[in-house]
């Protein structure tokens, strides 16, 4: 790369050079020095100083000697010219001392001048101050008629607006009032102002609270009337549409048809919430919001507190619960409407207080009291809370505890009360068959008694008047059954339970009235009663009563299977079946009361001197009544039968007793005779109508006494033919009856009577032999 060749300076460069910073243009009146910057950078950035200050020294010697040329040119024009400067000279001199007097006199007027314009600049100044002052004055009025106002606002109740006018103040832009000790003291006041304001809103807000509270009352009543026509119409949409009928108020179905907002009823009465929002407003710009917070949670604790009166008094529940409801409606809508203000928690807590303090009121009010509509009053106003509250997403799984605790107390005295009135039903009985005139009536107590379906179409099909089998207590019992359980369920009705408590309970409860005071009362009825067709009567009540078990027992399973509950058991009928069982025996031991009447008028000879070949009097009048009686019973034919069976039973031993008993010392073989006779004559009038199958049961006697006067005593001692032949004839009677012979043959005189007592006296120490234990 050739070396690079530096710029060479001329005069004419130079000169142009200055020439563009009007150096040496004479035509310009100013320097243009600006350009110099660049020349001297690009003199120095080249290195070139000597070179150019060479050539600007030849240009400066070129440029004298112009000038010396041009003096020399113009001498005598030099010369004139400095003559006429020195008359120009004098002429300045004259000058200069007639200015140097006028300056005198205007020296003395000047400070005459400035004495008035010194005080005149002070007269300004002054006004200046005092402009000052008057705006200093009226900006501080202004402050003030603010810190004024915001006293009228603050009684007026503009709380916002009064704090937004101090904040004003304390945001003033920087003046001269800011310095002023007026406003420094205002605003020192602030804090207080503020203080007040927060005063006035914390009254503001106690005010609203009591006013609130004089409310809650009416806020409660509306919404406790809402609920009962949201219930009415979801109830009669649920018998409408069966698809429906288990879903209850509140359920998921209900709730999506029900249209009506919860903030009906406060808009229905137009409560306004606006001193709490600027309650809430004005804490939250004062950062003070944490204890608004704590004192509307106090106060309302102190509210709820207050709700609940010490002891509670039942009359007034209905009240009381509208006060909690509207309390808690009010609750949810400043829960939900006031942000972060008030949480759940601290709503849920004065909830679950209250709803402890309610439940545990309403129990020991009705601790001691016994009438159980008073139970279901309490019920039926503790549901319609539950329920309204629910609505507004409140827990209520404790009151429904606390109400199916009632509803056991309920049950308890509901029992109670029914048991009354069936004992007075059984002993007010007159125990005659009801009876029935016309049509409607007849299906009235069809429609009101538990029967089989076999005896439900039977009487279904008979045309009135008509007469029952049962008597008016069956009757009567049945509808209080029927009212017990409507009324049983009806205190459930609403309640969130659990099913199978409660069919427990029915169970529990039915079983003892039918069993404690039906069951038990027929059985009293019975050791009182005297008369045979009342006997006969209880035991045909007792025997549908049975069957009502049954029936009952199906019927409420059908019907709790419909509403998800569980199976009903009773088992009161195996109760009743007992009683029928005493029954029976009582009208067995009424029969055998009558017979041993008829057996005291027997006046059997024991010892007669021939055999009879008519059977004894007393036997046709036995044999009538007996049948007569038995057959006139209004009782199934299975109780007929165990009757007969009783009775004849009852003869045959009785028979049997009279032949073998010790207060009878003696019997000879014709009174033996004579009894085979009577015992003919009671087989064939048994035959005759038709009971043979009774013959069976005077096989004992028949046995013995042909055994006797068949001469076969010897047989007996054999053990296989007295198990083939004699196995009814019992040995300690058998021994008894030898022996009976055997001392009427001893008494005798002939000789052939005494032989054979003897012979009987032998066969009755061969079996008292033979069975040593038989004849203890």
């Amino acid at each position: 790369m050739p070396p690079r060749r530096r710029p060479q300076f001329t005069q004419e460069n130079v000169e142009q050079q200055l020439q563009q910073i009007h150096l040496l243009d004479q035509s310009s009146s100013s320097e243009n020095l600006e350009q110099l910057g660049p020349i001297i950078k690009q003199i120095h950035t080249n290195r070139q100083q000597d070179a150019y200050l060479r050539t600007l020294q030849a240009l400066i010697d070129s440029k004298d000697a112009e000038i010396e040329k041009i003096c020399g040119d113009n001498y005598q024009d030099f010369i004139s010219a400095v003559s006429t400067l020195f008359t120009v000279k004098s002429y300045t001199h004259n000058l200069r001392d007639k200015i140097g007097s006028l300056d005198s006199s205007v020296s003395q007027l000047g400070r005459g001048l400035a004495e008035k314009k010194r005080a005149l600049l002070q007269s300004k100044k002054t006004a200046t101050n005092l402009d000052e002052a008057i705006d200093s004055l009226q900006a501080s009025l202004r402050v003030l008629d603010v810190v004024d106002r915001v006293g009228e606002m603050v009684k007026e109740g503009k709380y916002w607006s009064a704090l937004r006018s101090l904040e004003d103040i304390q945001s003033m832009p920087q003046s001269s009032l800011s310095q002023t000790p007026l406003f420094q003291h205002i605003l020192m006041s602030l804090p207080s102002l503020r203080g007040q304001i927060k005063d006035a809103v914390t009254a503001s807000t106690k005010q609203w609270l009591l006013e609130i509270r004089n409310l809650t009352g009416d806020v409660g009543k509306l919404a406790l009337e809402a609920m009962e026509n949201r219930t009415r119409r979801w109830r009669s949409r649920r018998e409408k549409d069966p698809t429906i009928r288990l879903s209850r108020v509140g359920s998921a179905v209900e709730t999506v048809s029900y249209e009506t907002t919860d903030d009906m009823v406060l808009e229905t009465l137009k409560v306004d919430f606006s001193p709490l929002y600027q309650s809430i407003h004005i804490y939250s710009t004062l950062d003070s919001l944490d204890e608004l917070r704590k004192s509307y949670q106090a106060d309302r604790k102190a509210q709820s507190d207050l709700i609940l009166p010490v002891p509670l008094q039942l009359p007034s529940l209905v009240p009381l619960t509208e006060q909690i409801i509207g309390f808690f409606i009010i609750e949810s809508h400043v829960l939900q409407t006031t942000g972060s203000f008030r949480s759940k928690a601290e709503v849920e807590e004065l909830w679950d207080a209250i709803a402890a303090r309610l439940a545990e009121a309403v129990d020991d009010v009705l601790r001691n009291v016994t009438d159980p509509d008073s139970y279901l009053h309490a019920k039926e106003t503790l549901i319609a809370f539950i329920l309204t509250l629910e609505a507004y997403q409140y827990s209520t799984s404790s009151l429904h505890a606390a109400v199916f605790r009632l509803f056991e107390r309920y049950a308890t005295l509901l029992e109670r009360q029914f048991s009354k009135r069936f004992k007075d039903i059984v002993v007010q009985d007159d125990y005659q068959p009801m009876h029935v005139d016309k049509p409607t009536e007849k299906d009235a107590v069809l429609k009101v008694v538990w029967l089989s379906s076999a005896e439900r179409a039977e009487l279904s099909g008979f045309s009135t008047p008509l007469t029952f089998p049962w008597s008016q207590s069956f009757y009567l019992c049945c509808e209080d059954i029927r009212d017990f359980v409507q009324r049983f369920y009806q205190f459930i009705e609403g309640v969130s339970q659990h099913h199978r408590n409660v069919d427990e309970l029915l169970s529990k409860s039915l079983d003892t009235i039918l069993s404690d005071h039906v069951s038990d009362s027929y059985c009293d009825k019975l050791a009182k009663t005297s008369t045979l067709s009342q006997v006969a009567q209880i035991i045909t009540n007792l025997e549908h009563f049975e069957v009502a078990c049954a029936e009952l027992e199906r019927t409420l399973t059908t019907l709790r299977s419909a509403q998800r509950g569980g199976t009903i058991r009773l088992t009161a009928a195996t109760s009743f079946a007992k009683s029928q069982t005493r029954a029976s025996a009582r009208i067995t031991a009424f029969i055998n009361s009558k017979l041993d009447d008829f057996f005291g008028l027997s006046e059997y000879d024991w010892t007669p001197a021939t055999r009879e070949d008519a059977p004894s009097m007393y036997l046709y009048e036995l044999v009538n009544w007996l049948t007569t009686v038995v057959d006139s019973l209004q009782i199934s034919d299975a109780y007929k039968d165990e009757a007969y069976r009783a009775a004849t039973a009852y003869i045959a031993q009785s028979l049997t007793d009279l032949l073998t008993d010790r207060n009878i010392p003696v019997v000879n073989e014709n009174a033996i005779a004579n009894i085979l006779v009577d015992l003919d004559f009671l087989e064939e009038q048994f035959r005759g109508v038709g009971r043979a199958d009774l013959v069976s049961l005077f096989t004992e006697l028949r046995s013995m006494t042909s055994l006797v006067m068949s001469d076969s005593v010897t047989e007996y001692l054999v053990p296989s033919l007295r198990q083939t032949r004699y196995v009814y004839v019992k040995p300690k009677r058998l021994t008894a009856l030898l022996e009976k012979l055997a001392r009427y043959g001893a008494s005798c005189r002939d000789q052939v009577s005494r032989e054979k007592g003897e012979k009987r006296r032998k066969e009755a120490d061969a079996v008292g032999r033979l069975f040593p234990g038989e004849n203890r």
